[in-house]
């Protein structure tokens, strides 16, 4: 690794954690700027009792010394402190119970998306304006044009409650097979697209003209040079795509009543759980931002001819 790779890599580590320390700082008061408070749906609570409540969790200290306390807590134990509405749990085992199930959700549906999309693609790009490249195009424009959370209620509605095939409930390994559906479908779509027009373009490069002349199988040809260059945009979509795929499934986790970090994020919502809120908007913006640190990194892995700047 020469000294220009490492000081991009380090330049952008540096942005990842000030993006990070920008997102903590902005849910921290934004959270604190919301009307009311967390206990003030609490039953039979008195200005007394508020106020004991508001001391407990240190809610009655200066806005300025809450934030140096909660970001210290952060950095030193990652600690985002104990939930207001699951007495005796705090954020982080709240995040970590909820994150297990989200990132193998997650992890299953990008790798669908990733096999269909890149087989999708490339069998559109090598039949160019023929009908099974119309047919692909299509089907990819829709499923990206249409939100998760429409496509997830059609399909809870057609297979589980009409059909019957799969259950509704995502509690059950067989009832994750429509999530998992619906969050691949979207990533898929873009996959596709990506691999086609990647495709193309590799297609009609000087090399790839120069290796037919020279009488190299099509086979060679396609798997050994033009797949293989094609995905390098593929491969830098896959961080941020993963991100996605845990990010958007908050409320497809909702509808299919998956026990993931999207119902108990959603739930804290409704609840004014505000630590599990801040919590899960933090933890969830830091996987973004490092997935496409790694993204970036990754690139220039894939190809060195990449001059970083």
């Amino acid at each position: 690794m020469n000294s220009k790779t490492l000081l991009y890599i380090l330049k952008r580590v540096f942005l990842a954690l000030f993006t990070v320390w920008v997102v903590i700082t902005i849910t921290f008061f934004v959270m604190h700027a919301v009307p009311g408070g967390p206990f003030v749906g609490e039953k039979a609570t008195t200005p007394f009792i508020q106020a004991a409540m508001e001391a407990k969790y240190g809610l009655d200290k200066p806005l300025s010394e809450q934030y140096t306390t909660y970001l210290k807590d952060i950095v030193t134990k990652l600690d985002f402190g104990p939930s207001l509405k699951q007495r005796g749990r705090t954020v982080i085992d709240i995040i970590t119970d909820g994150l297990k199930t989200s990132v193998e959700l997650g992890i299953i549906a990008a790798s669908i998306a990733l096999v269909i999309g890149v087989v999708s693609g490339a069998v559109a790009a090598l039949n160019r304006n023929k009908m099974i490249d119309k047919i692909i195009m299509v089907f990819t424009t829709a499923f990206i044009s249409m939100p998760s959370f429409i496509m997830g209620s059609l399909l809870l509605v057609f297979f589980a409650i009409e059909l019957g095939i799969f259950p509704a409930n995502g509690s059950t390994p067989a009832g994750l097979i429509l999530p998992v559906i619906t969050l691949a479908l979207s990533p898929m779509a873009n996959i596709t697209r990506l691999t086609r027009s990647s495709m193309l373009d590799v297609l009609g490069q000087d090399y790839i003209r120069t290796a037919h002349a020279k009488g190299v199988s099509g086979k060679n040809i396609i798997f050994g040079h033009a797949l293989k260059n094609a995905l390098i945009p593929v491969i830098t979509y896959c961080g941020p795509m993963l991100a996605y795929i845990v990010t958007g499934s908050l409320v497809v986790e909702k509808i299919f009543a998956v026990p993931g970090l999207g119902r108990a994020f959603i739930n804290s919502i409704t609840g004014r759980d505000y630590p599990l809120v801040m919590g899960t908007t933090i933890v969830l913006a830091t996987l973004i931002v490092f997935m496409n640190l790694l993204s970036d990194i990754l690139y220039k892995v894939v190809d060195p001819r990449i001059n970083l700047e």
